[in-house]
This record gives structure tokens, sequence and C-alpha cells, in this order.
């Protein structure tokens, strides 16, 4: 890294008033609503096992120090990245000493985080926490899924105090980061959002939360405690952090919504329970923060290096910035501990499975126009839209162009999905292995072959920003240089590809995998996920134009194509004629009052497979010949500008061989 980054500068303003500020901030809002809103519950009436005060108040305090650890270690690790100029260069300066000092926020994010798995467990089996042993509290967490989670998170966190130790390169840091990033997680999919109705869109709707947080209000630390660099530099962090900060402005702004909206049952509920009023409180602070953050943009697009006392009005915008996300952090740990208006709705097995009620017999207008909010499904359907929009936004704002086929492509791909996973297929998917297998054939047949055909790699090549520095890496180049890694290059092998795409079919539905996945709240999510991502990576490698290291010509693609295309149909064969029934325990289960017959609807999911697995095969197999023909005619047109720029030498040099061969020919005669 350039000498600029490693002169020091004095601290542009007094870190540890403001840190007990942040902190005083959380724990007031923390109580303000615990106490009132039930986070704390009442001592439980006489001869009723009761864990006791201390833990009822311990739990939250617990939860917030928590958060505020993982804010402290992602501030820490985000330096690195803020202050880079490429990712294998060394740490130096700031980056530096942030590393090491993340070591000592994660020893105390694993300190913390034990303290809460062992007053977990009081308030579970309803004892005080002075009379939980070692040999309970160990049973606890390897038995219970809460506590698995949360040795999970313990284990992580470790990791990285210890990796912490050994980081001395920006791309070690950026590791590092992942893994402190991935540690938010394990709790989040058997929290308090796990337990309550609508489980997976309640679920990735706090992961859309959280996540975003986190590195959000790190980030803001990042930028005000720890980057000791000139004006220069600091102003290039800045405007770095600033474009994230964006995107989770949004992406916690729409969650939160999302998030309130599945544990209430009627608006009305957002002012008569305590749970609302934190929603309410939450939502105020957070509309306080945009408007913080939306000054602190400004600042950032009119600041120049030597802004000198300018930078007075940053720190005390950040400052207050930084003090209302302790407060909303503190509104976050009361909430996850105030019993919600809706909570575990559902007395039925089927609708607990399914995270709502049982739909309907299926009809054509059913199936047609029903809808059911997935969280994986909305997630894929906003986002992608939203990234796309922005990119192509971005192209129009620079005055370069932007095919508008591509765009719809991408519109109708993300439709396709959308349908497959929260409209009408995607209800019944979840209720009948017909409707199932038809939504898996939309989800890695239809819609990614219209993904693919949006081109959204090279809109992104072209959207994102460079370098903000001669020689650095900006996202763009960071992507780019992605994609020539092993890793992408094997992943977009042609025969790993089809083997991907084909495998897995065999693997979920001849093993099983699918019984664990159906019986699993975000397992359904994850199958949806996983068939989109297979079929658009087998469908780049035929039709995409993404720079990718491997690339098969036009008739290795077709021959490709060819092979793979007998493994679907045996495929759906065996489904037909197989005596298993694919999921017969899920299905018992559910106990649904129409299509009663598992084996017939298991035959006619794999006719459905068949029938919708070799129209797009025939529809990609003429797309690839229409896009060989393209190819020739531009590579012909492309030869005769050539050949008109040089007189046609290529064509004189060819009459004149014929010359000397037609003249060598006469001589031997």
């Amino acid at each position: 890294m350039p000498a600029e980054a490693d002169r020091r500068q004095p601290v542009p303003a007094r870190r540890w008033p403001l840190a007990v500020l942040v902190v005083a901030a959380a724990g007031i809002a923390l109580l303000g609503l615990a106490l009132p809103g039930g986070g704390i519950p009442d001592p439980a009436p006489e001869g009723l096992p009761d864990p006791g005060r201390l833990t009822g108040v311990a739990i939250p305090v617990l939860g917030t120090l928590v958060q505020l650890c993982s804010v402290a270690v992602v501030g820490a690790l985000l330096v690195a990245v803020l202050t880079m100029h490429r990712t294998g260069d060394e740490l130096t300066g700031s980056g530096f000493r942030a590393v090491r000092g993340a070591r000592w926020f994660a020893a105390a994010w694993v300190v913390v985080g034990l303290a809460e798995v062992w007053f977990t467990v009081s308030d579970q089996l309803a004892v005080p926490p002075g009379q939980v042993d070692l040999g309970t509290a160990l049973s606890y967490s390897f038995q219970i899924p809460q506590g698995r989670t949360a040795l999970a998170q313990v284990a992580l966190v470790l990791i990285v105090a210890v990796a912490s130790h050994w980081v001395l390169a920006v791309r070690e840091a950026l590791v590092v980061l992942g893994i402190a990033v991935a540690a938010l997680v394990p709790p989040i999919l058997t929290g308090h959002a796990a337990s309550s109705g609508s489980h997976d869109m309640a679920v990735v709707a706090l992961l859309f939360h959280v996540l975003p947080v986190v590195v959000w209000v790190g980030g803001v630390l990042a930028l005000w405690a720890h980057l000791r660099i000139p004006g220069g530099a600091r102003l290039r962090a800045t405007r770095r952090f600033s474009a994230i900060a964006a995107w989770c402005f949004g992406l916690v702004a729409v969650s939160g919504v999302v998030s309130a909206l599945v544990r209430v049952d009627t608006l009305t509920e957002l002012v008569t329970t305590g749970y609302g009023a934190g929603v309410i409180a939450k939502t105020v602070v957070l509309a306080l923060l945009g408007v913080v953050a939306f000054r602190v943009r400004r600042w950032v697009a009119a600041a120049t290096p030597d802004s000198g006392s300018a930078w007075r009005t940053f720190v005390s915008l950040t400052g207050i910035e930084l003090v209302l996300m302790g407060a909303a952090i503190g509104f976050g740990a009361a909430l996850s501990r105030t019993p919600p208006p809706v909570g575990e709705p559902y007395t039925e097995l089927a609708a607990s499975l399914l995270g709502g009620p049982m739909p309907p017999a299926p009809t054509l207008l059913g199936v047609l126009w029903s809808f059911r909010a997935s969280g994986v499904g909305l997630a894929v359907v906003l986002l992608g839209a939203a990234a796309y929009t922005v990119g192509v936004v971005v192209l129009r704002r620079r005055g370069e162009s932007w095919s508008l086929g591509r765009s719809v492509a991408w519109a109708v791909g993300l439709l396709t999905f959308g349908y497959a996973t929260v409209g009408g297929l995607g209800v019944y998917s979840h209720v009948m292995f017909s409707a199932h297998m038809g939504a898996h054939m939309v989800l890695s047949m239809i819609a990614p072959i219209f993904l693919v055909l949006g081109a959204p790699v090279n809109l992104a090549l072209r959207a994102l920003p460079g370098a903000d520095r001669p020689g650095g890496q900006g996202p763009r180049q960071l992507l780019a240089a992605l994609l020539r890694t092993r890793y992408a290059a094997f992943l977009a092998h042609p025969a790993v590809a089809a083997l991907i795409f084909v495998g897995s079919l065999y693997a979920v539905y001849y093993t099983p995998i699918f019984d664990a996945l159906m019986t699993n709240h975000l397992g359904h999510g994850f199958m949806e996920l996983h068939f989109l991502i297979t079929g658009y990576l087998f469908y780049e490698t035929l039709l995409g134009s993404a720079p990718v290291p491997r690339r098969l010509p036009h008739l290795g693609r077709l021959l490709l194509l060819l092979v793979v295309a007998p493994f679907h149909a045996f495929f759906s064969i065996g489904l037909m004629s197989m005596s298993r029934i694919v999921g017969e325990e899920y299905y018992r289960m559910l106990d649904r009052s129409f299509a009663t017959d598992l084996a017939h609807d298991q035959y006619v999911g794999g006719s459905l497979s068949w029938a919708m697995g070799e129209v797009p095969i025939v529809i990609v197999a003429l797309a690839m010949l229409v896009q060989w023909f393209r190819t020739d005619r531009r590579d012909s047109a492309r030869f005769d500008r050539r050949e008109d720029a040089s007189g046609d030498a290529a064509l004189e040099a060819y009459n004149q061989m014929l010359a000397r061969r037609a003249e060598e020919t006469s001589r031997e005669r």
C-alpha cells in the first residue's frame, strides 16, 4: 500500500466518550422496551418453576452485548477492505492495527456468547442460573437446536479470534470478515423468527435485517474510530463505504417492514401491543438514521481531501449515527425477547410444516392466481430486480446503452421464478409432488434460460465502479478476477456444469435428501435456490456470454445438450415407474384431503418432468442454432470489412498461392 496510508494523523474525534454513549443508548433502548413490553418476564407465581429475575434481565442484556461485539469485530475487519489498494497487498497502517484489535472484540464475543448459552439453559429449564451445572449446559447445547446454533456461533467467532492474530494480507482479512459475518447466521435459523408463523419468510427477513445492520454499523464504526489516515485516503474509504451503506439501509428498511408484518395479524396490533410499540420505536430510529445517513451521503459527494474543518461535520454526523444505531440495536434485542402477537398460531401439523394453512384443492384458477409469501422467492425477485435496475440506470447515466431485449429477458426470468415460488405453482409445490416437479422444471429449466439471456454478469462488469486509484482494484476488477479464478473455471467447465445439473436430480430425489429438506422450514427454499443456480450454471455454458475461462464452440455445446437430454428423460421415467413414494412420510403428515393417491401423484410428477424437460431442451437447441448462425454471420461481416480495408489482401494472397501451385504443377509435367 502506498506510503500515504501509512502516515499517521491524529484521530479526528474522541472515541471513548462516543463508545460510552453508544452502549448507553443501547442499554436505555433495551430496558425501556423490554420492561413494559414483556421482554423481561414477571416472576412466576409461587409454586411454579422460575429461572429468576436475573436470568430474565441477563438474556436480553447479553444479547445486546453480543450484537455490539459483532459490530466491533466486523467494523475492525472492514478497515482492511475500505483502505485496500489490491487484495494481494499486505496490511499496513490502520488496517493492520484494526485487524489486531478485532481479535480482542472476538474474544469478548466468545465470552459473552458462552454466558448467553448458560443463561438460556437457565431460562429453558426454568431454574436459577446458579443451579445449572456444566453437564446440563453441555447436554442442552448439543441436543437442543438453539444450543447447537449457539455453540456453532461461538466456534466460528473463536476461529475469527485466533485467525485475526495471523492475518497479514488484505485477502486474508476478507476471509476472516466472511467468517465473522457467517457467525451471525446460526442463531437466526433457530431463534425468535424461526418459532413464529410464516417460518421461511420470518427467517429470511431477519437474515436480510441483521446482516446489513451489522455491516452498516460496523462500517460507520470503522470510519469513525479506526481510520488514522490522511484526508485523501480517508475520503476514499468514506466514499467506498457510502455505496455499501446505501444498500444496507434499503435492505434494513424493507426487511424490517416484512419482519414486522409477519408477526402481527392486524395493523392495530402495532399500537395495542408491547411488540408493536417496539416496532414503532425502532421505525422512528430508522427514519432518523435515514435522515442522518442522507446528510452524510451529501457531505461525502461534495467533500474534498482537504476539506479541513468540514471533517468535524462528518465526525458529528457519524457520531449521531452511531448513537442512533446503538439505540436501534437495543430495541432489536428487546424485540427478540418480546412475545409477538403472532407466535405459533398453527395447531395442526400440516399448517406447522407449511408455515401457513393448507391451500384448497387445486383448480386451474387457483394454480394460476394463488399467492403465498415465500422468503427465498421474494428475496431473489426483489433483489434481482433492484440490482439489475440499478445497473441499467448507472449505464444510462453514463450515456451507455443496454439492450432492451436483455432487460425484458431478465424480467421474464424473475417473474417465472416468482410464479414457481410465491405464485400458484409455488403454493401447491409444498403440498403435492406433481406440483413440486412442475415448479422444479420451471426453476431449473425455464427461468434460467431467460436469466442467462439477461446477461447479468456482463451488466455487472460494465456498471460496477472501477478502481478509485491507479493500479488498484475496485468492485469491477474484483468480479473480473473472480471469474478468472480456478474455482470459477472448475464450476463453469461444461462437463462439471452438466454433471451438477443432471446429478443433482438423482441425488435429491433418489436418496433421503428430499425427505429431509421438505420437513425443514428452509429446506424447500434451499431446493429452490439450488435448482435455479444449477440451471443457470448449465445454461450459461450453452447460451451465455459471460467471460468465463472456458467456452465450448457451438458444435460442442449442441453435442453437450444432446448428451444431457437422455439422462433427464431416464430420471423422469424412473420416477414414473418407481414403487417407492418419494417424500412419503412428509406427504402422509400433511394428510391433505385432495390427491390422496400418492403413487398416482408421483406418476403425474414424473410425466410433468419428462414433458416440461424436453420442451426447454428443444427451445435451447433452436436458440443455440440461431446463435451459431448469427456468430458466423458476424464473423463473415467482420472478415469482409477487414478485406475491404486491406484491398482484398487475403483474397489476393490466396490467388497468388493458387497461381504458384499451378505453375509448380505445370513444371512437374
